[in-house]
C-alpha cells in the first residue's frame, strides 16, 4: 500500500507543474505525453512481470516507475482535458461539455476498454495451467496506447485562441 501511495504522490507534484508545461509545451504535447505515458507504464508492469519470473534481472524498479508514472498518466491526459473543455465550452455549455467528456472517458472509455477489451485479451492469454501471461496481457495494453497515441497525434488540431482585438483590449480596460 505504501508504494501505491508514490502515485499519489506523483499526482500532485505533476499537478503542480501542468500549468508551467501548458504554457510551455501547449495542450496537444500535454496530452501525447500523458498517452505516451499510459504506453511505457504497461510496458514497465509488464516487463515487471518477466522479473517476477526470473527472465528479467532486478525488476522491482520498473513497479516504481509504473507508479510513479499514473501522476503524469492522470494530469497530463485527463486533467488536461478537462481544462481545454473547459476553455473550449464557453459558459453556456460548459457544465454539458465537462459531463460529456467524462461519460466518454471514465464511462464508456472504461466500460469498453474492461468489458470489451480487455477481458477479450486476458482470455486469450490464459495459461494452460490456469494462470494468465501478464507480460503479453501488458504489452497489447501498451501497443493499443501508442495506436491512440498516434491517432491522436495526427488528428487533434487545436485551434490556437486569436489575439485580442483593440476593442476587446479596451473593454478590460
Amino acid at each position: 500500500a505504501f508504494i501505491q501511495t508514490f502515485g499519489q504522490m506523483s499526482e500532485i507534484l505533476f499537478m503542480l507543474l501542468l500549468p508551467l508545461f501548458l504554457r510551455r509545451f501547449g495542450i496537444k504535447w500535454i496530452m501525447l505525453g500523458g498517452m505516451l505515458a499510459w504506453a511505457l507504464r504497461y510496458f514497465a508492469f509488464g516487463h515487471y512481470e518477466r522479473a517476477i519470473l526470473g527472465l528479467v534481472p532486478g525488476g522491482m524498479w520498473l513497479v516504481y516507475v509504473g507508479i510513479v508514472l499514473h501522476g503524469v498518466c492522470y494530469d497530463f491526459f485527463f486533467v488536461s482535458g478537462q481544462i481545454y473543455t473547459d476553455e473550449k465550452a464557453g459558459p453556456r455549455v460548459r457544465a454539458a461539455a465537462q459531463g460529456f467528456l467524462n461519460l466518454v472517458t471514465n464511462g464508456l472509455g472504461y466500460l469498453i476498454g474492461a468489458v470489451v477489451v480487455a477481458g477479450r485479451v486476458v482470455d486469450a492469454y490464459t495459461l494452460p495451467g490456469g494462470g494468465h501471461d501478464w507480460f503479453h496481457i501488458w504489452h497489447i495494453a501498451g501497443y493499443i496506447a501508442l495506436a491512440i497515441f498516434v491517432l491522436f497525434a495526427v488528428l487533434f488540431r487545436p485551434r490556437t485562441a486569436a489575439p485580442p482585438t483593440a476593442d476587446a483590449m479596451r473593454a478590460v480596460a
